[in-house]
């Protein structure tokens, strides 16, 4: 595999914080039972880094640099998403099985629809704001969640071997409910992703 952190290094360097847009599990204990409990031996194999439960996240949108806007642009853009998405209804999201990746192991969710419109209304409400300050991350959105990011070590976690012990795993989709979307302000340290909560917003 290849090490995920060092693959974002030139767009999102380690410790900068970017400000981010999530979905986020309303309940880590559950999260954590459901969505990585049959699969512990797997995403700590050597080379790998498994995503604790707090931190697991769906990602909406990478918007930008947070010290790249003022605190007033913050406020305007979490006031112009409450807007847009007020009365939208919780998000409700299947997580497939995971697969193995290059860069790490991550599960697919489904049906896309609902939470590529949270990733419009986000993006939408950025460019209000800052115009064409930045760059639109994702450029094609597809839900999905990472419960283990390749590492330094990348090169010690074989493929092959990880789908074969992946295939033995009897455990199956994961159907999850979000009623609030959130703003972080978060930042790597090439072993882990993690963040600091600026805002939430209620989708019901």
């Amino acid at each position: 595999m290849k090490d995920f952190f060092e693959s974002v290094e030139t767009r999102w360097p380690a410790g900068r914080r970017d400000l981010h847009w999530h979905l986020l599990p309303p309940s880590t204990e559950s999260a954590a039972d459901d969505l990585l409990g049959p699969y512990g031996d797997l995403i700590r194999t050597p080379g790998l880094e498994m995503v604790l439960p707090k931190w697991l996240h769906v990602t909406v949108l990478h918007a930008g640099p947070h010290d790249e806007a003022s605190a007033e642009e913050v406020a305007q853009m979490t006031d112009h998403v409450r807007e847009a998405v007020a009365g939208t209804g919780p998000v409700e999201l299947v997580f497939s099985r995971p697969s193995i990746g290059t860069v790490g192991i991550g599960r697919a969710a489904r049906p896309g629809a609902a939470a590529r419109a949270l990733w419009d209304a986000t993006w939408a409400a950025t460019t209000q704001v800052v115009g064409e300050r930045w760059q639109l991350m994702p450029q094609i959105y597809n839900p999905h969640l990472t419960i283990a990011y390749a590492g330094r070590d990348a090169a010690r976690a074989d493929g092959a071997s990880m789908k074969s012990e992946l295939s033995d795993i009897d455990a199956g989709d994961v159907t999850m409910t979000f009623p609030t979307l959130t703003l972080v302000s978060q930042w790597h340290t090439h072993q882990r992703i993690i963040w600091e909560p600026l805002a939430t917003v209620p989708l019901a």
